[in-house]
């Protein structure tokens, strides 16, 4: 091979590693790979009638949290 494949070689995979490493680190820094309640739900809710109710749960705070937001009047 010739000196100036190598070199392209090595500066398209330099630019693709720093193309990944940037998006590693805006994917940290937006939060992404964040999930706090994970292993703290594994560990709470053993049985899958336990997971069912605890999502059954979340389902209706987040509804709630939906019709206050939409439900919601200025006093007057």
């Amino acid at each position: 091979m010739s000196e100036s494949i190598i070199i392209l070689m090595i500066g398209v995979s330099t630019f693709l590693g720093a193309l990944g490493l940037i998006a590693l680190l805006w994917g940290v820094k937006s939060g992404q790979f964040d999930d706090q309640s994970k292993f703290i739900d594994g560990a709470r809710y053993d049985s899958e009638d336990d997971m069912r109710d605890a999502k059954m749960m979340e389902d209706k705070r987040k509804e709630r949290e939906v019709n206050r937001k939409n439900n919601y009047r200025p006093p007057e």
